[in-house]
């Protein structure tokens, strides 16, 4: 949900010359985009199976409804996380910004943990597939299409920061007419986070092709586009989970 809080740079599609140059761009563009989805494949993959594991072994339990200060600490972390990272991200290394997405996949994996206890095992299995069908058809949307997009940065981000205000304040007021509002505009703004977000990391990568910014910019990008998968399965989850 704090996905327009990593520091990025909005950038249109550079001029690409022909002939040899032409696929030697195409095939470099070809392994930046692979290297992006392996990460946040990768990421996602390690959320599930910690989510899953805590959630079987009884610690989510524990944490979720054992009562202290505990669950809301695993619920602000990633949170927090993205904060620091939007604050140190340009310092980083390529090496320290990994261990940061590993970290961060590892924790969103905690604070996810409470669903396995909420909802059925058919109902997320259903949303998770309708969510990576999306998902898939948003990002080759972005990635194909030759409208440009950065005209929505401005307006998605503000929506995210509200977005962000209202879930915390419902966290307090828990209102069931308000998480359903929050989780229907959820679900649409993540879906336009994800062709934008696509498009920017494509145009990102003729900015630093060619640099020792490659593989930071490529790591950045799948922690976008992992945080725009993640969201839009926990507010799709909302209308289409089964409770326990």
């Amino acid at each position: 949900m704090a996905n327009g809080f990593d520091p990025r740079v909005t950038a249109s599609p550079q001029p690409i010359a022909v002939g040899r140059d032409q696929v030697a761009v195409h095939e470099g563009l070809r392994s930046h985009m692979l290297s992006v989805y392996n990460y946040m494949a990768s990421g996602v993959l390690l959320t599930g199976v910690i989510a899953l594991g805590l959630a079987a072994t009884g610690v989510a339990e524990q944490i979720f409804f054992g009562g202290g200060i505990l669950k809301w600490v695993v619920i602000f972390a990633p949170l927090l996380m993205i904060f620091l990272l939007a604050a140190r991200a340009n310092r980083m290394s390529q090496g320290g910004l990994q261990a940061f997405f590993w970290s961060f996949a590892a924790v969103m994996g905690v604070s996810m943990s409470l669903i396995p206890l909420v909802y059925s095992g058919t109902s997320i299995a259903t949303t998770f597939f309708a969510t990576s069908a999306a998902f898939v058809s948003l990002s080759l949307w972005g990635y194909t299409t030759k409208k440009d997009l950065s005209g929505f940065g401005t307006f998605l981000l503000m929506g995210l920061v509200g977005l962000v205000i209202a879930m915390v304040g419902n966290l307090f007021i828990r209102s069931d007419t308000l998480s359903l509002v929050i989780s229907f505009v959820g679900v649409l703004l993540f879906a336009g986070l994800t062709a934008y977000d696509t498009q920017k990391i494509k145009s990102i990568y003729f900015q630093v092709a060619g640099s020792d910014m490659l593989g930071r910019a490529a790591i950045l990008g799948a922690l976008t586009l992992y945080l725009d998968f993640i969201n839009m399965f926990q507010f799709l989850l909302s209308f289409l989970g089964s409770r326990e």
